[in-house]
């Protein structure tokens, strides 16, 4: 796909990676966020983007999510809260498709159901709440089926 802003070509891939980072501009993120549902680039956006763009320019690395977050001093959860998942926190900073095996583990992170220790605590179960629990079900033997 083509696109013609500033007075320059921007391309970008099948997948909506954009192809060439260097043309990557602000005014080409706010529409980028427009166009994902992203909404209006808020300070907490800008300070992502700069990192993941700082990242992989640099360092050719993909953030750990929730590391990004805390280093920026935001939610653990924050580039799911801000942009949706990070494959449009990545369109959104101008960013090639980091290849295949990237996107799955984008992918993965946008549905990670996996068990964190906030969820523990809020599932964990004292002795208290077990027998209070099972205090209606009538007594059971060792030989019971449940």
């Amino acid at each position: 796909m083509y696109e013609s802003t500033d007075r320059r070509h921007i391309s970008s891939d099948d997948n909506g990676f954009l192809d060439d980072p260097a043309c990557w501009s602000a005014h080409l993120a706010v529409r980028t966020a427009r166009q994902l549902g992203v909404g209006e680039l808020a300070v907490e956006h800008w300070c992502v983007i700069e990192r993941l763009r700082r990242g992989w320019l640099d360092d050719r690395r993909l953030p750990v999510q929730r590391h990004l977050c805390r280093e920026l001093d935001l939610d653990r959860d924050c580039i799911t809260m801000l942009f949706g998942g990070l494959i449009e926190a990545w369109k959104v900073a101008g960013l090639p498709d980091p290849g295949e095996e990237a996107r799955i583990y984008m992918e993965d992170m946008e549905t990670d159901d996996t068990i964190t220790d906030d969820t523990l605590a809020a599932n964990t179960m004292t002795d208290d709440t077990v027998t209070d629990d099972v205090s209606g079900l009538g007594e059971l033997h060792s030989g019971d089926n449940l």
